[in-house]
């Protein structure tokens, strides 16, 4: 077995890990905000004021630092004023989102969201409506969730609960504008958008605006269109899903590489999109870079696209295995995320339970968490830390011929972490750490599974789960064994 050597340059800091790197989504999208984080009084479920337990504690462990909602393509359909005041008092309405129609109870609305956030520690991140609603109904919420005013509006926040403003930072000014929230042209949305925010700047200045992007051609037509109006922009939203993978579980190896090459492509996005960003606003004013959803996006739950298989229907509710395989790629776009953590502003997974790459999933009364989850939980230390450099020698090699063994390194006051990626579909590897300095290791955690294909069930709910890992001294280094397809991150004091 070869062995890779990996230098931390702990004298070139790449910049500060934010918290909002790690964020979560949560649409009304199946099983996700109804039956995932929300089950109201069912008697059969326990709940904390109807938001369900079990996840919320598996939720509060993650950690969970932001949260968007109520959508993806729900947004452009929703009204907030549906979602207060005494729930059985709230009118039903459709829930329409991604080609699925139910009913609504708005039951859980923004005072049920907005105490789920205060619960997990999060920070809100709110999606306005523009598809089917007005400057006016975004600006209300505004003013309803944020101004300190004696005004109509927050006098029925307080009657409903909420005596103190929420201060809620983040407003999306839609959501996936170019398709679901209303199929504009780029030219179109720009102006709307300039319209929104600059009412939603009169009502809260201390707001942050997310306009919706998507790919280059509209990310460059769209600042193209703002011109002088840039000012009114402080993230650009762009998404990013791995399709191309084949099944969710079925893979080849081929297919396995294949969604790690696409886990892998989602920093390329990012960087031709602040290259954009840097071209077409001259850097007169910090734009972030959202990339508020991403993640797998398996056939089974999908009625579209490269890989589709025979199934018309959406009974599933966006519904996905969550494997092994689906963490290694979760751990590859982390990578990415904290060597652009200077243009990245936020991230989001789509989404936090039961949805597409969800990291919790339930049935009936039972949880378990998928190994994403794990991946999470691996990577706490770096949270709010700063990024260094890793520079990879040697070592074992993929197909392609790059590096098997990958990895992010940061520094936070208490010491030094390293997550180690060993991306290899069957082969073992070793890895050697070290640093400018002296390292002696603290602690150390792995994610590994007998496949890449392995799952967490109902039925077996701990058939993947962090395991101890072993970390040998070795001069001014250590020596770390990683088996096929596993994730590790050990802890160093320096």
């Amino acid at each position: 077995m070869s062995t890779t050597t990996l230098q931390i340059d702990v004298n070139a800091p790449i910049g500060t890990i934010s918290p909002r790197l790690y964020g979560q989504f949560a649409e009304h999208l199946g099983r996700c905000c109804y039956d995932g984080l929300w089950v109201g009084q069912n008697d059969g479920v326990p709940h904390q004021n109807g938001l369900r337990l079990d996840v919320l504690r598996a939720l509060q462990q993650l950690p969970v630092t932001l949260l968007r909602w109520p959508g993806g393509c729900y947004a452009d359909h929703y009204h907030w004023q549906d979602g207060i005041g005494k729930p059985d008092q709230r009118p039903r309405r459709l829930g329409m989102s991604c080609g699925i129609t139910v009913e609504d109870d708005n039951s859980f609305g923004t005072h049920e969201f907005l105490e789920l956030c205060r619960l997990l520690g999060a920070e809100p991140y709110l999606a306005g409506n523009v598809g089917t609603g007005t400057p006016q109904e975004l600006c209300d919420w505004l003013e309803y969730c944020n101004s300190p005013f004696d005004t109509t509006l927050t006098r029925m926040r307080r009657s409903n609960g909420a005596p103190e403003p929420f201060r809620v930072p983040l407003w999306g000014v839609g959501n996936e504008n170019w398709g679901c929230g209303g199929n504009y042209d780029a030219v179109t949305y720009t102006r709307e958008y300039r319209r929104y925010a600059t009412m939603l700047r009169h009502v809260d200045s201390t707001a942050e605006l997310v306009v919706c992007g998507f790919d280059d051609p509209w990310n460059i037509e769209l600042f193209q269109t703002l011109g002088r109006h840039s000012n009114l922009v402080d993230h650009l939203s762009i998404h990013r899903y791995w399709i191309n993978g084949g099944t969710e579980i079925d893979f080849t190896e081929g297919e396995y590489y294949a969604l790690l090459a696409e886990a892998e492509d989602t920093e390329a996005f990012v960087k031709r999109t602040a290259e954009i960003l840097a071209s077409e606003t001259d850097g007169k004013h910090p734009i972030g870079i959202a990339l508020d959803e991403w993640g797998v996006w398996h056939p089974e739950s999908r009625p579209w696209g490269p890989g589709e298989v025979e199934r018309r229907d959406l009974s599933c509710g966006y519904e996905q295995a969550g494997t092994q395989r689906d963490a290694i790629a979760a751990a590859i776009a982390f990578e990415g995320f904290h060597r652009q953590c200077n243009v990245l502003s936020m991230a989001n997974l789509a989404q936090i339970v039961n949805v597409l790459h969800a990291p919790v999933m339930t049935h009936g009364a039972t949880l378990w968490l998928t190994p994403t989850y794990y991946v999470f939980q691996l990577h706490k230390p770096h949270i709010g830390a700063t990024a260094l450099p890793v520079h990879i020698e040697n070592g074992s090699s993929l197909p392609d011929g790059s590096s098997a063994v990958t990895a992010t390194a940061s520094r936070a006051e208490n010491g030094l972490a390293v997550t180690l990626t060993n991306r290899h579909y069957s082969q073992s590897a070793q890895a050697r750490l070290s640093t400018n300095g002296s390292i002696s290791a603290a602690h150390g955690q792995m994610l590994a599974a007998g496949s890449p294909r392995d799952i967490n069930s109902a039925d077996e709910p701990e058939r993947v789960k962090l395991q101890p890992l072993s970390v040998r001294a070795d001069g001014d280094g250590a020596i770390i064994e990683l088996p096929p397809h596993s994730v590790a991150t050990v802890t160093f004091t320096v």
